[in-house]
C-alpha cells in the first residue's frame, strides 16, 4: 500500500508528521554553512558558497547574502531559486510599508509576513514547501540590532548567534561556548571566522568560497556592506589553528 502521506504536502502521517515539510528542512541541513552573530556594534552574516568557478563573474553572482531594505539583510541556506521568490516578496512588503506609513518596517513584522507565506505553502494542496531557510539581520528603533531565523515550516525565532546548513550542530556548539554579550564587531568577525573554519568541508578555506556581510550603525541609521576578498582572507587566516599556520 502506497504511503500517500509521504508524497502529499497536506496529509499527516499516522505519527502526526508532515514528511514533505521535514524533507524541505533536510535540504537546509545539506546547504552551505550560514552563520549569524549579533554584536554591540552590528550584526554579522556569513555563508559558504557551494557554486565556485573561476569563470563566474562574482560582481553579478550572489548566492548567500541579499539586501532586503536599508535596515534589513538576509543570508540564505537552501534552494536559491526559492529564495529569490521570497526575497522579492520581502522587498515589496518593505517598500509598501514605507510608502504607506513613511517609515521603515519593523524587522519582526516583515519576518512574520514572510513566515505566513511560507506556512501557507505547507497547508494547501498542489503546493510544495519553500526549500529555503533565512537568517535575517536587521535594526529598528524599537529593539536595536536583531537576528532572526526562519525555516520552511513558517516558524521563526530570534537569536543572539546561530548557524544553519551543514555541520550546524558543531557551529552552534562553538557559538554557545564563545559568544559574549556586548562583544565588539572585530571580536564577532573573529568568532564567525573560527566557526567557519571548523565547519567547512575543506581544510584550506579561501575567500572565493565565502561571503561576509555586516549591518552596522551609520549616523542615525544603519548601513550594510560586504567584505572584500582581502578582508575575508585576513579573518580566515587569523582563525586557522596555529599548527596549520606553521605548516603554511
Amino acid at each position: 500500500m502506497a504511503r500517500r502521506y509521504d508524497s502529499r504536502t497536506t496529509t499527516f502521517s499516522p505519527e502526526g508528521r508532515l514528511y514533505q515539510v521535514e524533507y524541505a528542512m533536510e535540504a537546509i541541513h545539506n546547504a552551505g554553512s550560514t552563520i549569524g552573530v549579533v554584536t554591540k556594534d552590528g550584526v554579522i552574516l556569513a555563508g559558504e558558497k557551494k557554486t565556485t568557478s573561476k569563470l563566474l563573474d562574482y560582481t553579478r553572482c550572489f548566492e548567500k547574502l541579499y539586501a532586503v531594505d536599508k535596515h534589513i539583510v538576509c543570508a540564505v541556506a537552501g534552494i536559491t531559486s526559492d529564495a529569490n521568490i521570497l526575497i522579492n516578496k520581502l522587498r515589496l512588503g518593505a517598500q509598501r510599508y514605507t510608502y504607506t506609513y513613511g517609515e521603515p518596517i519593523p524587522v519582526e513584522q516583515l519576518i512574520v509576513q514572510i513566515c505566513d507565506k511560507k506556512q501557507g505553502y505547507t497547508q494547501f494542496g498542489g503546493l510544495r514547501p519553500f526549500g529555503v531557510s533565512f537568517l535575517f539581520a536587521g535594526w529598528d528603533e524599537h529593539h536595536g540590532f536583531q537576528l532572526y531565523h526562519t525555516d520552511p515550516s513558517g516558524n521563526y525565532a530570534g537569536w543572539k548567534a546561530t548557524a544553519i546548513g551543514v555541520n550546524n550542530q558543531t557551529a552552534t556548539t562553538v557559538l554557545r561556548q564563545e559568544w559574549k554579550q556586548d562583544m565588539p564587531l572585530a571580536e564577532g568577525l573573529a568568532l564567525v571566522g573560527k566557526v567557519l573554519v571548523k565547519t567547512l568541508d575543506t581544510t584550506t578555506p579561501t575567500a572565493d568560497k565565502l561571503e561576509f556581510g555586516m549591518l552596522v550603525k551609520s549616523g542615525e541609521g544603519v548601513a550594510y556592506r560586504t567584505l572584500t576578498s582581502d578582508e575575508i582572507t585576513k579573518i580566515i587566516d587569523a582563525a586557522q589553528p596555529d599548527e596549520k599556520k606553521e605548516g603554511q
